[in-house]
Formats: C-alpha cells, sequence, structure tokens
C-alpha cells in the first residue's frame, strides 16, 4: 500500500498554539492545586467530581454539532485549556484589580460585590474566553463557517466553567457542607449547565461571520457578538444576585432562546452544506472518485454512519471516514471560494489534494 499523499488534510500544529495550550494547562492545574490545599481533600474532591460528571455530556453536545467536518482536536484542546487556564487565572485578578479600584474609590462593600458581579466579571471573562477565537484566527483555514465559531467558543466556555465551578462547589462546602454543594450543583451543573459556552458563543459566532463573508462591515460582527455575550452573562449574574425566581426565570428564558438560536444557525448550515455537496460534489463524477450512490451517502448524517459501520466490517473502518472526510473538504473548499473568493492557483492546489486524499482512501 502507499503512503498517502500529503494534502490539505491537516496542518503542522503552530508553535504558538502549542505554547498556548501548554501555559494554559498549567495554570489550571496550579489553580486547582491552590484550591486543593486551601479546601482540603474532601471538599476539594467533592467539588471536582460535581464540576467534572457533567462534562462528558456537554462535551459531546458541542462535538455533535460539528460531525461532518470535526475540528482538529488540538485546536479543540487548546480552546478548552485556555478557558480553563488563562481566561480563568487573568478574570479572578483583574476581577479583582477592578473591585478594589471601587473600594478605592469610596464604594461599600454590597455595591462592589454586585459591580463584580454583574459588570466587571461578565465584561473581562467573556473577552478573556473570546481571546481564544482571536488566536485562532491565524488557523483561519480551520473556521468555515459560524458552527465552526460556536464549536470553538463553547470548548473555551466549557473548561472556563469546569474550573471556576471547582470554587464555587469548594465555597458552598466549606460554608454549608455537602448540601450546600450539591444544592449548587443542581443550579449551576443541571439547571444552567451551559451558560458559559453559550455566552461566548455569540463572540464565536461574530468571529466566523468576519472570517467566511466578504461584507464591508463584516468586522463589526466581532464587537456585536462581545456585547451579547457580556449582556447575556450579565443579565444571569444580575438576576441571581436579587434573589429572586421570577428574575432568575427571565434571564433563563432569555439565555434558553439565544441557546435555540445557536443550534438554529448551526442546523441551517449543515442543510446548507449537505445541498451544496449536492450541488459540487457530481462535477467530479468523471474522476471515477464520486459517484451518485457516493453523493446520496455523503449528503445525510446517517447515510454517512450507515457507511461507516459498513466500512468497518469490511475492513476499511479508516478509509471511509478519511474519504468522507476529505469529500467533505472539498465541499468545504468549493465554499469558501464562493463566499470569500480565492486564488485559482491555491484553490486547484487544494482540490487537487483533497482529491488524491479520497484516490487513496477509496477501495470499494
Amino acid at each position: 500500500m502507499t503512503a498517502p499523499p500529503k494534502s490539505a488534510l491537516s496542518q503542522r500544529p503552530s508553535k504558538a498554539l502549542l505554547i498556548g495550550l501548554v501555559v494554559s494547562g498549567v495554570l489550571a492545574l496550579l489553580v486547582l492545586a491552590v484550591m486543593l490545599v486551601s479546601g482540603g481533600p474532601a471538599g476539594f474532591g467533592l467539588a471536582a467530581l460535581l464540576a467534572v460528571a457533567p462534562l462528558p455530556v456537554l462535551l459531546a453536545a458541542v462535538l455533535s454539532l460539528d460531525r461532518l467536518e470535526p475540528e482538529p482536536k488540538l485546536n479543540l484542546a487548546f480552546a478548552f485549556a485556555w478557558g480553563a487556564g488563562l481566561a480563568v487565572v487573568l478574570g479572578i485578578a483583574l476581577t479583582v484589580l477592578g473591585q478594589e479600584l471601587f473600594v478605592r474609590a469610596g464604594f461599600g462593600a454590597a455595591v462592589v460585590d454586585d459591580v463584580g458581579a454583574i459588570v466587571l466579571a461578565p465584561v473581562i471573562e467573556e473577552a478573556l474566553k473570546g481571546s481564544a477565537l482571536l488566536l485562532l484566527l491565524r488557523r483561519r483555514r480551520e473556521i468555515d463557517g459560524l458552527t465552526d465559531g460556536i464549536v470553538y467558543a463553547s470548548m473555551a466556555g466549557l473548561g472556563f466553567a469546569a474550573v471556576e465551578n471547582v470554587g464555587y462547589y469548594l465555597l458552598a462546602f466549606g460554608e454549608e457542607g455537602v448540601g450546600g454543594a450539591v444544592q449548587l450543583f443542581v443550579v449551576r451543573g443541571l439547571i444552567d449547565p451551559l451558560g458559559h459556552p453559550i455566552y461566548t458563543s455569540l463572540i464565536g459566532v461574530g468571529v466566523a461571520y468576519a472570517l467566511t463573508r466578504r461584507t464591508a462591515g463584516r468586522y463589526a460582527a466581532i464587537p456585536l457578538g462581545y456585547l451579547g455575550a457580556v449582556f447575556l452573562h450579565g443579565l444571569w449574574n444580575g438576576a441571581a444576585t436579587t434573589g429572586s425566581l421570577a428574575w432568575l426565570g427571565l434571564a433563563y428564558l432569555v439565555i434558553m432562546v439565544a441557546l435555540l438560536a445557536l443550534i438554529a444557525v448551526t442546523v441551517a448550515e449543515r442543510r446548507h452544506l449537505v445541498a451544496k455537496m449536492g450541488a459540487y460534489l457530481p462535477g467530479y463524477w468523471q474522476t471515477g472518485l464520486v459517484t451518485e450512490a457516493d453523493v446520496a451517502m455523503l449528503s445525510t448524517l446517517p447515510g454517512r454512519k450507515a457507511a461507516r459501520r459498513w466500512a468497518r466490517r469490511a475492513g476499511l473502518g479508516r478509509a471511509m471516514s478519511d474519504y468522507q472526510q476529505a469529500a467533505t473538504e472539498l465541499t468545504m473548499l468549493h465554499l469558501r471560494a464562493e463566499r470569500q473568493g480565492m486564488d485559482p492557483a491555491r484553490f486547484a492546489a487544494e482540490r487537487d489534494a483533497y482529491l488524491a486524499a479520497m484516490a487513496h482512501a477509496r477501495r470499494w
């Protein structure tokens, strides 16, 4: 068997990405270590367990949004680590610094606490989590649509929430014992586990829109997304400070509407991509790499799943996955060229690389 062709299917990880991943990961571990020392093994163990318990389901839910064209694992890990490490550390430091300025200005403790929760935390934390998306701008080829922006932003939000929740559960355990920690888990881990991912996803939509459109004001979508994220975050924190179930219910309703809108965006993009497969891939029938049956298979998630299941039984599981990915990337290449424009030579080089990958994978 010949070696697979060197194609556009993968990019070498940049040094900056690797450094960011390592630094953020180390900072996250240091924060957790401080919590362990300050809270003790019993409290920390319970807090960590409660914080981690919903993560598998939440990660699966986020990653399921991008099944047609999965993002590179290293990029996803970077976004999660950035949220869990650098965003948490700088968020705490800058919020404390901001509150100290209000204290020096003569404001009372209650006002300072409210300002920290309703204003400073949303403004600072959303900027820090969203900066992971800005750092990925250099890897702009990985962001092909609004769904990609939502996925990366959600990963940063989940990383931030996981570490932040350990701290909150630990505080509750110290004040009210196991019952207090579990009660808080019901709110943060069961009722509103997607708060941070939803807030930051608005920034992700803004960044992705700016990257995938050619309209004159496309970069205005980034600050608009940031303002939306700050508003949702501040709305929830503000409702929580009132202690009013009515305000919490209203804030929760607004956040759920935002979640439904984000889901609608991903569904619409998926349908659009499927339709474009039916439009672009038949143009490659003459190559012998795509047949009418292949287009039908590639155009639905159940069809793709059934094809992979058949391929695994035939010992061709990896080949089928590679073929599906290359065909999807080929369609995305056409979409990028259609929406953003592309140098013809570069388009031809990437197109040929995807076709070569499809040729290498196709053995049925």
